[in-house]
């Protein structure tokens, strides 16, 4: 990409007080932003662009969400023609016939029996969404004292209070006071100098076996009776805690536990969901088929807010046969830009580039480069521990005296300066590069940040 022929690359941004003060900017320091502003203007292939012409390589795939690159051509027309055609459709009531298509294409990547699509505008929706079909699946069953959720500690369900209630991020929580009820498992990340390669095995490291782990479930139904428990959510892998990966045969125990005692099972597959882990869904890369599965981010390659739920033919057929006359509600929920024509042409368009590009292959051979690559800074400075899985790598970085938070961040603010973003958050630092990264910018990318954490403090 040539920044210096790029129109907007000559944009210098306004930075005054007035002009920044006015956006109140989500998940950001904005004092610090405000301070010095980091401008981002442009994005082709898998680089950023900045007003001073310098190239950003990519290194988390937007915010987990750009696997096919910035800017493909095909995303592009698709949504311009879409939107000259048909920009707006009412949500209710009415519909159009690309959401159906949509709809089809995404079952069809779906683990078997997962054929049923309600559409939301963000992974955040459609966390909230499915915990809410999850309760009215139970009490349209007559079964209504299934409420209770259970979710996992630094588990991510989005921001919205049904997502930060089962979530497990305590910075995302403490604002806010008390949510919906809701009580946790353990999380699943090893400690720290484990340095597992993808799974780690089903033995673990002491209480962190797969069994053991899921075994906790178990003693929550005794605590609060199956009869109470409506659904456990959990994301096949975590990503916003820092790339966090089960051990082996934790998702099939959790698979069985709630099969046996009546709970359903969800899946947030906001991250790991059409190709992050070379394969199409975690349930798929993982062997373990939940009930009902959340999916968002690279569904559009990042171009349009899209996400959705998808659950079994049973479950909604529960809600059709108790739903009354035909022209009553059988859902009562949804959101005014539920299943956008442009945004679902956005996510066919993606659709047709990752299955023309056979995306799910792609990144299963860029993995064990990119897994050898990331583990060849386990003795860099400040590296406590690396978790891996597909394109994906977390690692935990040593604290500064009293301030956890401050070198993942300083790390991330010295990373952007030499050319390459990646996300910090918490004690991690966290990569996610696209899925058409080569290996020489994998290389680049992870030298870049073995030189950033031999020069912090």
């Amino acid at each position: 990409m040539d920044m210096s022929t790029s129109p907007l690359g000559l944009i210098a941004p306004r930075s005054d007080a007035d002009w920044l003060n006015a956006h109140w900017m989500p998940f950001t320091g904005n004092r610090d932003f405000k301070s010095a502003p980091r401008w981002i203007t442009e994005a082709k292939g898998a680089y950023y662009g900045t007003p001073d012409g310098r190239k950003i390589f990519d290194g988390l795939s937007g915010l987990w969400c750009t696997g096919l690159g910035h800017a493909r051509s095909e995303i592009v027309q698709a949504v311009s023609r879409q939107v000259a055609q048909l920009d707006y459709a009412p949500a209710f009531q009415f519909g159009h016939p690309l959401s159906f298509e949509l709809a089809h294409r995404i079952t069809g990547h779906m683990p078997a029996g997962l054929n049923r699509v309600f559409f939301t505008g963000s992974g955040s929706e459609a966390a909230d969404t499915s915990l809410k079909m999850a309760r009215a699946y139970w009490r349209t069953k007559g079964q209504a004292s299934k409420t209770r959720l259970i979710g996992r500690l630094k588990g991510y369900h989005g921001v919205n209070y049904g997502g930060i209630s089962v979530g497990g991020i305590a910075a995302n929580r403490k604002l806010y006071g008390q949510g919906v009820e809701a009580d946790h498992l353990s999380h699943t990340q090893p400690p720290n100098g484990s340095f597992f390669h993808g799974m780690p095995p089903a033995e673990g490291v002491g209480k962190y076996a797969g069994a053991a782990l899921a075994d906790e479930l178990l003693d929550l139904i005794t605590l609060h009776d199956a009869s109470n428990i409506a659904a456990v959510i959990v994301e096949p892998f975590s990503g916003s805690a820092g790339v966090v990966i089960p051990p082996q045969g934790y998702l099939q125990r959790l698979r069985e536990i709630c099969t046996a005692h009546n709970i359903l099972l969800i899946f947030d597959e906001v991250i790991t969901g059409f190709g992050r882990c070379g394969a199409w869904t975690g349930a798929e890369a993982f062997g373990v088929t939940p009930d009902i599965l959340n999916f968002a981010k690279q569904i559009t390659n990042g171009v349009q807010p899209l996400g959705g739920v998808v659950v079994r033919q049973d479950i909604y057929d529960t809600f059709m046969a108790q739903g009354g006359p035909d022209y009553m509600l059988e859902f009562p929920h949804g959101y005014t830009y539920s299943a956008h024509p442009v945004a679902c042409a956005a996510g066919l368009a993606t659709l047709d580039l990752l299955e023309r590009e056979n995306s799910v292959q792609q990144v299963r051979e860029l993995v064990p480069h990119f897994e050898r690559a990331v583990h060849g800074l386990r003795n860099a400075a400040h590296v406590l521990d690396i978790r891996n899985y597909g394109l994906a790598a977390g690692l935990t970085i040593a604290s500064a005296p009293g301030e956890p938070a401050k070198r993942p961040y300083e790390i991330a603010m010295a990373m952007f300066q030499k050319g390459y973003y990646v996300r910090y958050g918490g004690d991690t630092i966290q990569l996610a590069p696209p899925f058409i990264s080569t290996p020489a910018e994998i290389d680049s990318l992870v030298s870049a940040l073995g030189d950033t954490l031999q020069a912090t403090a």
